[in-house]
């Protein structure tokens, strides 16, 4: 089994759906019951952010993401399938759940 991230990508102007949670439960469900399920969460946006830059004791702190944009992440899964064809077909139907975009990458080994 592979490990892939799926990153849900909002914009500050959009506005859930009527719908959206219940979708969403019901993609987690489908997951956990496929043995697909990690872990999932929503996260905040990106002015909560903190970049934290430490290398060589650089001590660097700085408020806001690393993103300089109106799209942001917002919430994320952690998945595991058997490859890259099914992780693509389940990141499809988790952006489709959240009416977001989504980007998936694999764990590296």
């Amino acid at each position: 089994m592979q490990k892939f991230i799926i990153f849900v990508i909002a914009d500050s102007t959009e506005l859930a759906g009527k719908d959206e949670m219940k979708n969403i439960d019901a993609f987690n469900e489908k997951l956990q019951q496929n043995k697909q399920w990690i872990y999932a969460a929503g996260i905040c946006d990106h002015p909560k952010a903190t970049l934290i830059d430490n290398r060589n004791d650089a001590g660097k702190i700085r408020s806001g993401s690393l993103f300089d944009s109106k799209e942001h992440y917002s919430g994320f899964w952690i998945i595991q399938c058997d490859d890259q064809e099914i992780a693509l077909k389940l990141a499809a139907a988790g952006s489709k759940a959240c009416n977001r975009k989504v980007e998936l990458r694999p764990f590296l080994r």
